[in-house]
C-alpha cells in the first residue's frame, strides 16, 4: 500500500512537470509573438556589384515598405530611432505606405515629415494606394507638399561624386485596368513600366512594389531591385519560410531577403505593418539597410 502511494505521488509529479513544461512553452511562444509584432529590427545587406560606378561606393539606402498605418511608440518613435542611427543617403518608400481598409493618413505623413530630416525620400505605390482609389490623389498630394519624390512610372539620374546612376520607380499594377491578378499580366504591365519609365545605359536601381515578377526585373536587366508586398510570409516557419503572400499564395518563392540572377539584385523587405492578417509569427517587421559597394 505505501508501495502503491509511492508510485501515484511519482506519477503525479511527473504529470506536473510534464504539465509545467508544456505552459513555459506556451508562455515563450506567446510572448516572443507579441514581440515580434510590437518591435522593429534592422537587416542590414551589403550590395557587392563590380558594375556600381565607384563614386556609389559605401552609399546606404534605407527602405521602409509596407508601413500599413503602423505606429510603433509614440509618432512612430522606433522608426525614427533606427533612421538616425543609419543616417542613410536615401529613404526607399517601396508601396503601402496606408491600408486602404484603415486608412489613416496621418499616421503616414507625420512619419514621412520626420524621415525626410534624415535623407531625401523617393516613394513609390503599392496596391493598397490603388485601392484608395479617389482617395489616392490627396496621399499624393499631401506626400510632395513634404518633398516626397514621387515616381509614377519615371526615372531620375542620382549622382555621387563624378558618378551617377538611374534611379527607376514604377507604380504597382493594381493602377491599371488591364492587370487581372494573374503573374503572366502583372509581368506584362510591370515590364510596359520600366520601358515607359526610360531604360536607359546606366546602373539601374528600380523602386518596384513586386517581387513575385522577379524573372521580369532580370530580363529588363535591372542591377538592383528594392520591392515588399509580400509581407514575409506573414507567418515564417523554421526552414521552410514564410507561409502565405500576396499573389503568391502558399509558401511564396519571394518572401523576403536577398535574391539574385545575372547580373539582377532583388531585396524583398518583409515589411512593417499587417493588413488583412492583423498578426505575424516569427516575422518580426523590418526596415532594410542597405549598403552599396563596388568590389567583391
Amino acid at each position: 500500500m505505501i508501495r502503491s502511494d509511492f508510485v501515484l505521488k511519482k506519477k503525479v509529479r511527473k504529470h506536473r512537470y510534464i504539465l509545467a513544461f508544456f505552459f513555459v512553452i506556451i508562455a515563450i511562444i506567446i510572448s516572443w509573438t507579441i514581440w515580434g509584432n510590437v518591435t522593429v529590427g534592422t537587416t542590414l545587406y551589403p550590395i557587392y556589384d563590380t558594375n556600381l560606378p565607384s563614386g556609389f561606393e559605401g552609399y546606404k539606402i534605407v527602405q521602409i515598405s509596407d508601413l500599413h498605418n503602423a505606429e510603433f511608440g509614440q509618432d512612430n518613435s522606433q522608426l525614427w530611432k533606427i533612421l538616425q542611427k543609419e543616417a542613410p543617403n536615401m529613404i526607399a518608400l517601396t508601396g503601402d505606405l496606408i491600408d486602404s481598409v484603415h486608412t489613416d493618413m496621418e499616421i503616414a505623413i507625420s512619419f514621412v515629415k520626420r524621415a525626410m530630416e534624415i535623407a531625401p525620400c523617393y516613394y513609390v505605390t503599392g496596391n493598397h494606394e490603388a485601392w484608395l482609389k479617389d482617395q489616392y490623389s490627396a496621399l499624393e498630394r499631401e506626400l510632395e507638399n513634404c518633398g516626397v519624390k514621387v515616381l509614377h512610372n519615371q526615372s531620375e539620374i542620382l549622382t555621387s561624386g563624378d558618378d551617377s546612376v538611374q534611379l527607376i520607380g514604377i507604380d504597382d499594377p493594381d493602377f491599371s485596368e488591364s492587370d487581372n491578378g494573374m503573374l503572366d499580366f502583372t509581368a506584362d504591365i510591370i515590364s510596359m513600366e520600366i520601358e515607359s519609365a526610360g531604360n536607359g545605359e546606366k546602373y539601374k536601381i528600380l523602386f518596384s512594389h513586386r517581387p513575385e515578377v522577379f524573372e521580369t526585373y532580370v530580363e529588363r536587366k535591372m542591377n538592383l531591385v528594392l520591392c515588399g508586398h509580400a509581407h514575409g510570409g506573414q507567418f515564417r516557419l523554421p526552414f521552410l519560410g514564410g507561409m502565405v503572400a500576396p499573389n503568391q499564395g502558399l509558401f511564396p518563392k519571394y518572401d523576403g531577403g536577398l535574391y539574385k540572377k545575372e547580373s539582377t539584385t532583388m531585396v524583398v523587405s518583409r515589411g512593417i505593418g499587417n493588413s488583412i492578417i492583423p498578426v505575424r509569427f516569427n516575422n518580426r517587421p523590418e526596415v532594410v539597410m542597405i549598403i552599396l559597394h563596388n568590389s567583391l
